[in-house]
Order: C-alpha cells, then sequence, then structure tokens
C-alpha cells in the first residue's frame, strides 16, 4: 500500500490530537464486522463537521484515500480500509432532535439507530428501519447502505424516511440535499445518490429523518409448519388476503434447531425443529381487534401450531426463538457466511427447493431466516475455518446462491450492500451498460477516486484474507 508520510504529518498539525496515529487506534480501525483487516496510516475522530471538510480538502489534495466508518457493524467489509489511507471515525457526531411538530428527526451520522428511535418515542414518534445491530449501527452507516430491519415490508428501509442529508464532496465542500420540508423539487436528486453509495461519493455528516406516529395497539403471533415450502406458500396466502404484518419473520428447520438448542426450550411441544413464521401487527386498537379474527383463521387452516401473545410480557418470550438463532449458529460451525439476498414473492417455494437441493450439493448447514414481508432472506453457509474442503464448498455455494436470486428476479443484497463481499457478484446483478454507469457517476463526483477505493466495482477474492478471530459486541445479535 502506498504510503503518504507528509500528507499524514501536515493533518496531524491541522487537527492535533484528533489525528489517533498509533497502533492499537488503527488496528481498530482497520477492520469491519466482516473481520477483513486492512491498516490505515491515521484514524481521525472529527469532534465538529467542519473537521471533515479540513480532512477531505487535503486528502483531495494529497489523493489520499479515506474511508468512513460508523460502529463498523457492517457485514460486507464496506469500512475496511483496503488501500490504506485515512479512516474517518464518526461516533463523536452524535447529536439527535426531534422536531415533534413536524414528525422529523434531525440527527448527526454518528447517533445509533436506538437512540434516534428512542428519542421518537419520547415524543410520541416512531422511526421504523430497525437492523438487527440497531443498538450499535449508525445513521451515517444506515444512510450508506441503505439499511432496513424486520419493519421493511410494511414500512419501508432507510431511503424512505431520508427527507434531506448534509455532508461533505471529496473536495471538502459543504454540501445538502433537500431540505427539512416535506415537499423539494430543486434540481437533480442527489440525495437518493448518496443513500447506498457506501461513502463512495461523498460524506454524510448528518440527516433529516422522517417519522411516524406510533402505533397504539401491536399483536404478535408464532406459527410453526411442516416444511419450509409449505411456510413459505401460508405466509403468500396471507399477503394475498392484503393482510399487511409490520414484522413476518420466517426461520427455516435449522435455525429453530439451533435456537431451541441454545434456550433448552422446544418452541412447540412435539413439534421440534419446525420452521415457523413470527408475526406482529401494529396500528389502531380497532384495527388489529378487526385484523386477529381474520390472522388466526389463516393460522387455523395453514399452521400444525400456533401461540398469540395476549401482551407484551408474552409477545417478548415468542421473539427468543428470532433473537437467538443467529448467534446459535455457530455450534454448526465456526464460521458463516451471511448472505442478504431478496427473492420476489412469486417465487418463494422454488428457491426453498433450491435451498434444499444446496444443502445436499454442499454438505454444509445452511440455516437461513429473514423477513417475508419484502422477501429478504438471511442465508448463512456455516462451515469449519480450519476446513479447506468445507471452506471451497462454502465459495461455491455463495456462487450457485446468488446465481440462482438473480435468475429468479431477486437482488443479491437487500440491506448489507455490496462492499467487498459481494463485488464478485455485482456483474451478475448489473448489465455492463449499468456498471458504466455507476462509474460514470462516481467519477464524476469523484474524479480522484479518494472515497473507499477498492469496492464495488474492483473484484477482491476476500476468502484468500485470513479473517481474524474478534469478538465484537455485536456478534451473534
Amino acid at each position: 500500500m502506498k504510503l503518504h508520510p507528509q500528507a499524514t504529518a501536515a493533518l496531524k498539525r491541522r487537527l492535533g490530537a484528533r489525528v489517533d496515529l498509533s497502533s492499537e487506534g488503527r488496528w481498530a480501525a482497520s477492520f469491519d464486522s466482516s473481520k477483513i483487516s486492512f491498516l490505515p496510516e491515521a484514524v481521525i475522530r472529527p469532534r465538529a463537521e467542519k473537521d471533515i471538510g479540513s480532512v477531505l480538502e487535503l486528502a483531495n489534495r494529497h489523493r489520499v484515500s479515506v474511508t468512513v466508518r460508523g460502529r463498523g457493524t457492517t457485514l460486507t467489509g464496506a469500512a475496511a480500509p483496503v488501500q490504506g489511507g485515512w479512516v474517518l471515525d464518526m461516533r463523536r457526531l452524535k447529536r439527535v432532535r426531534i422536531d415533534a411538530d413536524a414528525g422529523m428527526a434531525h440527527v448527526d451520522a454518528g447517533a445509533t439507530n436506538a437512540a434516534v428511535q428512542t428519542a421518537a418515542a419520547a415524543k410520541g414518534w416512531f422511526y421504523p428501519p430497525d437492523p438487527s445491530s440497531k443498538e450499535y449501527c449508525t445513521i451515517g452507516g444506515n444512510i450508506a447502505c441503505n439499511a432496513g430491519g424486520m419493519h421493511g415490508g410494511k414500512y419501508g428501509v432507510t431511503r424512505d424516511f431520508v427527507i434531506a442529508v448534509r455532508g461533505f464532496l471529496p473536495t471538502g465542500e459543504y454540501v445538502e440535499w433537500g431540505t427539512a420540508t416535506k415537499k423539494f423539487s430543486a434540481g437533480f436528486n442527489l440525495r437518493d445518490l448518496w443513500i447506498g453509495s457506501e461513502g463512495m461519493l461523498g460524506i454524510v455528516t448528518g440527516a433529516v429523518l422522517k417519522l411516524i406516529p406510533q402505533p397504539a395497539a401491536r399483536w404478535t403471533l408464532l406459527t410453526a409448519f411442516a416444511d419450509e415450502a409449505t411456510a413459505l406458500k401460508a405466509a403468500r396466502l396471507l399477503f394475498r388476503a392484503r393482510v399487511q404484518p409490520a414484522i413476518c419473520e420466517f426461520l427455516d428447520r435449522e435455525s429453530v434447531l439451533c435456537a431451541e438448542r441454545a434456550t433448552g426450550k422446544t418452541v412447540f411441544p412435539g413439534q421440534a425443529g419446525r420452521p415457523v413464521i413470527l408475526l406482529e401487527f401494529a396500528g389502531g386498537v380497532s384495527e388489529i381487534d378487526d385484523l386477529k379474527f381474520e390472522v388466526l383463521a389463516w393460522a387455523q387452516t395453514q399452521a400444525l401450531a400456533f401461540k398469540e401473545a395476549k401482551n407484551r410480557e408474552e409477545a417478548e418470550e415468542l421473539w427468543a426463538v428470532r433473537r437467538k438463532c443467529s448467534g446459535a449458529m455457530f455450534e454448526l460451525g465456526d464460521a458463516k457466511l451471511n448472505e442478504d439476498i431478496v427473492v420476489p414473492m412469486r417465487n418463494y417455494e422454488k428457491f426453498a427447493r433450491f435451498l434444499a437441493r444446496l444443502k445436499r450439493s454442499s454438505k454444509l448447514p445452511i440455516p437461513t431466516f429473514g423477513h417475508l414481508a419484502d422477501g429478504n432472506l438471511h442465508v448463512n453457509i456455516m462451515y469449519h475455518r480450519a476446513n479447506a474442503s468445507e471452506t471451497m464448498a462454502a465459495e461455491t455455494a455463495v456462487q450457485k446462491l446468488m446465481e440462482t436470486v438473480v435468475a429468479l428476479g431477486g437482488a443479491i443484497s437487500g440491506e448489507h450492500g455490496i462492499g467487498l463481499a459481494k463485488t464478485p457478484f455485482l456483474r451478475l446483478q448489473h448489465r455492463p451498460a449499468q456498471i458504466k454507469a455507476m462509474q460514470a457517476v462516481k467519477q464524476a463526483l469523484d474524479p480522484r477516486g479518494i472515497l473507499n477505493p477498492g469496492k464495488m466495482f474492483e473484484v477482491v477474492r476476500i476468502w484468500k484474507y485470513e479473517k481474524m478471530q474478534i469478538k465484537l459486541p455485536w456478534d451473534h445479535k
């Protein structure tokens, strides 16, 4: 990697203690939750937004690569500084202000998703995007990868709640895309170009987020099915009846078995290891009361067994299977490739049959769970890192998975983004002309290529890098 000692020295003189050159600080910023590590030259922890402008002006002049990070919860390597350079750590910029009259949240990029949700709830509002790492992940990171979560099917993803963003171009020039108004039609919509761009087009320092009223009532139902295809077909029947759950989580047999072994409890007595669908409905009190009759009738005709929560305490008990399944999967292997693919609803059963074949051909456990209301499934290919044949089988399984998802009309990522991990598969999703158009946008906004280089368009076989065994606070969430 190319070093920039003069530029880094100038950076240190300009920002002083905000620049960390220590081995410990640089190592901590060298990886994200993908555990792929590339050591940066410096880590900058801005105290004010103007610091970021100074960093970028200097970086652009000296052609130093800049990678922005929040809490590093991304699973794709998007926050790993592939070409070294400087890392911008945004965690100190974390203000949250709720405009209770307008139903908007004014937030800094380093504020956590959970902090925004808590602040909104205190004012009677609701911010729906809820990644599983919401206690740790930042709004800037959510915007960078267009994060979703369990509420995506009914309410939408991060993009659907971003009213405006502010930040800096690679040159260090300050920009604002949109205003804190419910309507804005003044020029090109560059706001949406930044959302999901993984820090490659500009640095987001803050945003105005849309809030919605807190639902007055919630109701939770857990259902078990004979097999995965039956469960997925039952979900489609529910959606066909125009029933819109706030959350519709699917867990296959392997996911349920892992959770049951972790908790020591069978979800449904006499039905161990059955695939389940966990439903939560949110809305007005009368609306939920009306829904209950229809949904219970569906459960009685489609499910092997079901449990409904009479209160929030019982609802939390039903949620245990979903919360435990991901971490419990490590009994099946000490490594996993966690892929967040999207499948069109019309092809749910076809995908279930493909997964069954993939498990047989790879001879690997592939527990799968996810969000049925929007088709975003988390396919977890489990293997043992020290076993060369299993590692090769895992790589082959990922390739087959991505090819099949695209053939079924789906997407290689629903909420994790591309980063490093999915760069080899971007060309499965997009035609050459589409890739060329994306590269043209990148060239126009970042002509010197300093922002998060080495991602998305440059294929890197990440499996050849030794993944570090580091326990992070958001692991197994």
